[in-house]
Parts: C-alpha cells; sequence; structure tokens
C-alpha cells in the first residue's frame, strides 16, 4: 500500500542524510522525496512516499521520531489529503504532430514552456496519475526528456464551521 509521510525537520546540513540513510539502512524504498523550507527558514517540510504495509509504515514512523533534528512525522495518508506533482516533458515535435500535442497539453491543462524547431517542452501539475496519463499518452508521439518533482501533499482543512 502506498503511504505518503509529512515529515518536519530541523533545516540544517545532513538531516536529509540521515532521513534517506534510514530507509536505506532498513532496505525500504522511498517512491518519492521532495523537501522544501516552510513559512519558518529554519524548519523544512520533507514529503516522502513509500510502499509498505501499516506494520512496515508505523516502524518507519517510529525510526524517524528518534532522529534528533525531526520535529513532527505524519502518515498523511491515514487522512483526507491533497497531493500534486510537476512533471516537464520535452516532446518531439514534428509538424505533423504539433496540433495533437497542443490538444493533448490542453486537455491536461498543461502549459508550452518552450518551443523550438523539433520540440516543445510542456508543464503538467496535478495528482500522479494524471501527470503519469499525460505521459502515457504522449510516449507513442516520442518523449525525449522527463522530469518530474514528486509529490507534494498536505492535509484537507477541516469542513467544520
Amino acid at each position: 500500500m502506498k503511504h505518503t509521510i509529512s515529515v518536519l525537520l530541523q533545516n540544517k546540513p545532513g538531516v536529509l542524510s540521515r532521513v534517506t540513510g534510514l530507509f536505506s539502512g532498513r532496505g525500504f524504498n522511498i517512491e518519492s522525496l521532495s523537501v522544501a523550507p516552510t513559512l519558518e527558514a529554519d524548519v523544512s517540510c520533507l514529503t516522502l512516499v513509500t510502499i509498505g504495509d501499516n506494520a512496515i509504515v508505523e516502524q518507519i514512523t517510529k525510526q524517524l521520531h528518534k532522529l534528533i533534528d525531526v520535529i513532527k512525522v505524519t502518515d498523511i495518508s491515514e487522512f483526507e489529503f491533497v497531493e500534486r506533482e510537476m512533471a516537464l516533458i520535452r516532446v518531439k515535435a514534428e509538424p505533423s504532430t504539433r496540433a495533437e500535442i497542443l490538444r493533448i497539453c490542453d486537455i491536461f491543462r498543461g502549459k508550452v514552456v518552450d518551443v523550438s524547431a523539433k520540440s516543445y517542452a510542456l508543464e503538467v501539475t496535478g495528482t500522479c496519475d494524471k501527470v503519469q496519463a499525460m505521459i502515457d499518452i504522449l510516449r507513442p508521439i516520442g518523449i525525449q526528456e522527463i522530469v518530474r518533482t514528486g509529490t507534494i501533499a498536505m492535509t484537507r482543512a477541516s469542513k467544520k464551521y
């Protein structure tokens, strides 16, 4: 089962290395990882996606809590949450496929961010499934390069007024 884990941690050198080392040392795989500062410059939010059953994720969470620079660990998969990923996709753009590429980009609410005589660079943002669907549709046209951010996520706000 896929789990999205949010980790608030001190924004200091070596902290990210200790977190990833914890995973590799125990044979757990990180499917995606994204980290950036929060509103507080000395605190970063690390969002990672891993696959495992509840017992494995509970073990990961307990091990993360033991790290000195970790402030808070939340398996946000247990809550309602929103997630997004961004991808930049360079596609071969022959004159015969340019209109089709633009239609596909429009359908997925993407943007053309770079144009050359032989290619388009497209930006798409959405759920991992949406990004993957666009990649799958563009693959037969001729993808030259892909860069993906990995998942970022946050829990949904309470609907109570």
